[in-house]
């Protein structure tokens, strides 16, 4: 593999994020060489279906596919799918990889996204038929397993697992949630959302057990056969989807003596502290508000990907995120704009005659964030006001009769 390095960007990364930056390039009439390089053997794809309509099956693997296969040739976009790079030559500006070949870069974008978190060895014993829901390897083996009245078990009660378990709970199985946090999304939410996402699955049939340590899993002729918890209580299951997050895939990045910091450091312009290297997506920390933040979502990687882009074509702009994100359960969706973090009170409004429903984060009084269930209006009145810097005094959010769109006017 040879190529000129005045003019070559090379994406470690064939998903969201790569994809975005070199569609970007090309918008902006770069003509140097492009290659993406990712270790699946698929173009780049879509995730979040994954967990929902590909694991039903009413999408195909081409529908899942970010732009077709004539996309790449149209726009000389190379993707070398099924590579794994080893290593990072920042001294002679090249990638290595298994195989020993290397290819050099004029830029190089990382983009590696995450890893889904497993449960230890000493806990699995390696038994099979225990899944993530990373990418479409783990959906298609799951996929199996999805018949009436199978029994499976969802270590973790964040979005991924309240999403596979509701699928599974379409196609008849018997679902059991096993959360160790005192209560579902936990992590991400208040308690108002979590009571309404609680009382969501229970009422689908779906036994949620929460505090609950899992001790070990038992298998039966090398697959896992149940679920057991410290207190002695035992969940039988043919299959048991981990659900309990991730972790950004920078040790390609740390090993080639770039600064990591939960995550790829970088500036606001996507640059890591190697000035011809960016690093863009869910695997970055960049910085926010007077910090700094990691995000996994795809409107983030999308637009980070973009931002990368403006960098590489000598026209940067500061990356300013505007967070959200949605999640899809049963007949609810779920949309989410803004970051709750640091909230010290929240309002509900709702629910209204058509069933919307809605959780409002404040912190001093500052409007954070907006949990939308079935309630566009909200989410997206919710998410102008928070983009804009604006708030709405909590008052008028309690109170059905006032018009939202009235909220944005001055």
């Amino acid at each position: 593999m040879t190529a000129d390095l005045d003019s070559h960007v090379i994406c470690i990364g064939a998903g969201q994020a790569s994809l975005s930056c070199a569609a970007k390039l090309r918008a902006l009439g770069y003509a140097g060489a492009i290659t993406l390089i990712g270790d699946e053997p698929h173009l780049p794809y879509q995730r979040p279906p994954l967990s929902k309509k590909y694991l039903t099956r009413e999408m195909s693997a081409d529908r899942l596919l970010l732009r077709p296969p004539e996309w790449f040739a149209e726009n000389k976009v190379t993707c070398l799918t099924g590579q794994r790079v080893t290593a990072i030559d920042r001294a002679t500006r090249r990638v290595s990889f298994g195989s020993g070949e290397k290819l050099g870069y004029s830029k190089l974008l990382i983009a590696t996204g995450c890893t889904p978190r497993r449960l230890p060895q000493a806990m699995t014993a390696n038994f099979a038929h225990i899944y993530t829901v990373r990418d479409i390897g783990d959906i298609d083996s799951l996929a199996k397993h999805f018949q009436p009245g199978a029994r499976i078990v969802v270590v973790g009660g964040g979005y991924i697992g309240l999403e596979a378990a509701s699928v599974a709970v379409k196609a008849g199985m018997h679902v059991t949630i096993l959360e160790a946090a005192p209560r579902i999304l936990e992590r991400v939410s208040c308690k108002e959302t979590s009571a309404y996402f609680h009382a969501l699955h229970t009422s689908h049939g779906v036994d949620i057990v929460t505090g609950a340590k899992l001790e070990v899993l038992r298998g039966k002729d090398g697959a896992v056969s149940a679920a057991v918890l410290a207190d002695r209580r035992v969940f039988p299951c043919e299959a048991v989807i981990v659900g309990i997050g991730v972790t950004p895939n920078a040790g390609l990045a740390a090993d080639a003596g770039l600064i990591v910091d939960n995550g790829i450091v970088v500036d606001e312009f996507c640059r890591t502290s190697d000035p011809d290297i960016l690093a863009a997506g869910d695997c970055t920390s960049f910085p926010h508000q007077g910090g700094r933040l990691r995000l996994e979502s795809v409107p983030h990687a999308i637009a980070h990907g973009e931002a990368a882009a403006m960098t590489i074509a000598g026209q940067p702009q500061p990356y300013v995120a505007k967070p959200w994100f949605w999640s899809d359960q049963y007949d609810i969706k779920l949309q989410i704009a803004g970051l709750n973090q640091g909230y010290d009170s929240v309002v509900t409004r709702g629910p209204g005659p058509a069933g919307d429903y809605s959780v409002w984060y404040y912190k001093a009084g500052t409007l954070l964030a907006v949990d939308a269930m079935n309630a566009a209006a909200a989410y997206m009145v919710g998410k102008r006001l928070i983009e804009s810097g604006l708030s709405v005094a909590p008052d008028r959010v309690r109170d059905l009769a006032s018009d939202m769109k009235s909220w944005l006017k001055p």
